[in-house]
This record gives structure tokens, C-alpha cells and sequence, in this order.
């Protein structure tokens, strides 16, 4: 698992772009280290790793809010999940 988690932050450091439509501000960014450090707790368990560029931003919007309902994880955890998933590239 401590090697999920380091994957996890090198791809969020080596992915973190501004994506096309505007620039990662300094919270998202914020946001998203969380995330990284939540994916492997909450999604590892069940899920493989898949790149951020698998889905759109908006459907990583409907996966999480999704996966949130099934798991019961707190909102702000599946924001900060969200952010890392969408800004991973």
C-alpha cells in the first residue's frame, strides 16, 4: 500500500497541468495532495490505478458522487478524491 501511495503522489507532481480550460489554483492543488493520499485508502482496496485521462472531469464528477453513495465515504474525502482524479493526467 506505501507504494500506491508514493505512485500516487509522483503521478499527481508529474500530472499536475493546467487543464484546458483553466489553471490549477493553489487550493485544487491542495486538494488534490489529499486525494492522493485518500485514493489508496478508499479506492485501492477495490479499484486498479487508471490515469486521470481515462474519463472527462465531468464524468469523474458522476463516478465519485457514484462510488460515495456505495461506500459512505464523507464528502469532503470524495471532493479531495475527485480533484486528484481530475487533475492526474
Amino acid at each position: 500500500m506505501r507504494t500506491l501511495f508514493i505512485l500516487s503522489i509522483a503521478l499527481l507532481m508529474l500530472g499536475l497541468a493546467p487543464n484546458s480550460h483553466a489553471e490549477v489554483t493553489a487550493e485544487q492543488r491542495k486538494l488534490a495532495m489529499e486525494g492522493a493520499q485518500l485514493w489508496p485508502i478508499y479506492c485501492a482496496q477495490c479499484h486498479n490505478a487508471r490515469p486521470g485521462s481515462e474519463f472527462s472531469p465531468d464524468q469523474w464528477n458522476a463516478i465519485t458522487m457514484h462510488m460515495r453513495t456505495q461506500s459512505n465515504m464523507p464528502a469532503k474525502n470524495i471532493r479531495a478524491i475527485t480533484e486528484f482524479l481530475k487533475t492526474v493526467r
